[in-house]
């Protein structure tokens, strides 16, 4: 006499969980970060706080690292170089802050509030560049509207002109505009719709050649 032996459905395994998971609770985290250093990061040496800078700096390291995370399945070598980018826009921020509070002393310099506006307004350059790489990587994934890819690379534009204070000084502070909109728009859509995860994982899936299935299993 034979038995049946009825066998459970096999559970998703973590690296399946994280893969659908995973990229809307990135992009959503990103997000909240993006709003924080809205809310937070001061606009020069009259309103930059220990607190505010320290708060700001953190934020900004969180991004980094969930962008690098996020856009890798689009190409692993812009995401890592986007990543680097911020993370020398960061060191130049933690420097620069250093210096102001006091912490340092870079030629003679600590506590004025016209060097600390210079190398903030400096650190900006290598910040475009960082902009300029998400809104390709944006562009190209797939996941994420194009627009907002759009809106980054013009941001990423116009901060890199952040190395001629010539510009600065003639255009400033409406030269900020098309990095508040890019940003403030990026910012609204990882919170609000933050990335197609289905789309997500067939690049992420495409990238480490696994073959996705329509239900989102590998094969």
């Amino acid at each position: 006499m034979s038995s049946l032996i009825l066998t459970p459905p096999t559970p998703p395994t973590p690296a399946e969980h994280v893969a659908a998971v995973s990229p809307r609770l990135l992009a959503r985290s990103a997000g909240a970060l993006y709003l924080i250093i809205f809310i937070v990061a001061p606009s020069g040496a009259a309103t930059a706080t220990p607190l505010r800078m320290a708060l700001t700096t953190v934020c900004d390291l969180g991004v980094a690292f969930i962008f690098y995370a996020l856009f890798k399945p689009v190409s692993r070598n812009l995401s890592m170089l986007a990543l680097l980018f911020r993370l020398v826009f960061v060191a130049i921020m933690t420097l620069d802050s250093l210096n102001y509070f006091g912490a340092v002393d870079l030629l003679h310099s600590a506590h004025s509030a016209q060097a600390f506006d210079t190398l903030d307004r400096l650190s900006l350059v290598p910040f475009g560049v960082h902009c300029l790489l998400i809104g390709y990587l944006i562009y190209r994934s797939g996941f994420m509207a194009r627009f907002l890819g759009l809106g980054m690379a013009l941001a990423g534009l116009t901060y890199v002109n952040f190395v001629y204070p010539w510009l600065v000084h003639i255009a400033f502070p409406y030269i900020l505009i098309p990095g508040v909109v890019g940003e403030g728009l990026l910012t609204v859509w990882l919170l609000a719709a933050a990335v197609n995860s289905g789309r997500w994982t067939e690049r992420a899936g495409a990238a480490s050649g696994l073959t996705i299935a329509p239900g989102g299993s590998t094969k």
